[in-house]
């Protein structure tokens, strides 16, 4: 005889892109052949770039429960909705060392089994304004030019017409 099998489907974002010193939603949400039961858990586990341990970063049962140490300690909150089928998380204060893999895990009794989530998450530095400043530079110095542009177009064709309505008063008055 076949069984059915029952499983969890989670779903993120592939890769996040935030600022350095900025707070960032991963977002994760589940899809359960199962209604969500008392026994719903999540796991949020964090892998750094250079492939060192797992670090946990948030988990749920029942309730949110924040890590008590570690390097997201104070600096994650709950931001899901049990009952939407979400359980994203919000990290505070981004730094470069969070550059890394988040995997978002979902068990849903009785489906214990399924996907996990992954999100790649890259922390990049502000601009600075010396590259603000060269952007607006370069953009103005381009609005500048065209409007040059135009309006030299637009004195040729002044130019030659007046040229061309000379020449028709002269040929018109020499016949």
């Amino acid at each position: 005889a076949l069984w059915l099998v029952a499983a969890v489907e989670v779903h993120t974002a592939r890769e996040v892109v935030a600022v350095n010193g900025t707070n960032q939603r991963l977002k994760c949400t589940f899809s359960s052949s199962s209604p969500v039961s008392q026994q719903l858990s999540v796991s949020w586990i964090f892998q750094p770039e250079d492939r060192s341990s797992h670090e946990p970063v948030f988990n749920y049962l029942k309730e949110p429960y924040k890590p008590p140490s570690g390097r997201f300690k104070d600096r994650v909150t709950w931001d899901g909705n049990i009952e939407r089928n979400d359980v994203s998380i919000i990290l505070w204060n981004l730094q470069p060392s969070d550059n890394g893999t988040f995997t978002c895990q979902v068990t849903n009794w009785p489906d214990v089994y399924g996907t996990i989530g992954e999100v790649r998450l890259r922390v990049v530095q502000k601009v600075n304004f010396s590259e603000i400043h060269f952007l607006a530079v370069a953009i103005g110095s381009a609005s500048v030019l065209m409007i040059i542009v135009v309006t030299a177009v637009i004195l040729c064709r002044q130019h030659r017409r007046r040229a061309r309505d000379k020449r028709r008063e002269v040929a018109d008055t020499e016949l």
